[in-house]
């Protein structure tokens, strides 16, 4: 893996919740031109995955907390987004959220987990910025082969690619959010 702030960023998000991001798959930063299409529709804009999922897949999404982690001034979670109509899997993530950067009502509607990040944004109609940091092409590990119920991770069986990105949010010119978003390999 070369060396760089984009593999800066994803190794500081997944070393919230895992030793390694071998855990997850192994990662390769692509062009947005080396998206196939529909990845590159889901993955190469400035606004929220929320919102793009939910457009792609005709559904409302909800989402599924699968941990979480806080300090005075950080939460970090880890995700899963499902359309709300068929209850499939379409998105894995995690996020670390600068708690400082948003009102004692929005941490409080964040804390609650009910809600996906992007939703919650829109709702409260910040001025926001999305910064894709990159774009990723993955091989998904023993996490992501759980979470997307794949053959593959520990198996000798080879898991469909899948493709990602790392951004950030800023909420009236700060960074606010920092995030890796994986979507679900299209079949």
């Amino acid at each position: 893996m070369n060396a760089g702030a984009p593999h800066k960023n994803l190794r500081a998000l997944s070393e919230i919740f895992f030793n390694s991001e071998a855990e997850l798959g192994r990662f390769e930063s692509v062009e947005a031109a080396a998206l196939p299409g529909h990845y590159r529709r889901l993955l190469d804009h400035q606004e929220h995955m929320t919102v793009a999922v939910e457009a792609y897949h005709e559904s409302l999404v909800d989402v599924d907390v699968l941990a979480s982690q806080s300090t005075e001034t950080h939460y970090a979670r880890r995700i899963l987004l499902r359309r709300r109509d068929t209850g499939e899997v379409v998105q894995w993530g995690l996020m670390r959220i600068h708690l400082p950067s948003f009102a004692e009502e929005v941490r409080r509607e964040i804390a609650e987990e009910q809600r996906p990040l992007g939703r919650i944004l829109v709702r409260h109609n910040f001025l926001r910025t999305i910064h894709v940091d990159a774009l990723w092409r993955i091989e998904p590990g023993p996490e992501l082969c759980q979470q997307f119920d794949l053959a593959g991770g520990s198996n000798a069986e080879t898991p469909p690619t899948t493709y990602g990105r790392t951004a950030d949010i800023h909420i009236n010119g700060q960074s606010a959010v920092e995030v890796l978003e994986v979507v679900a390999p299209l079949r």
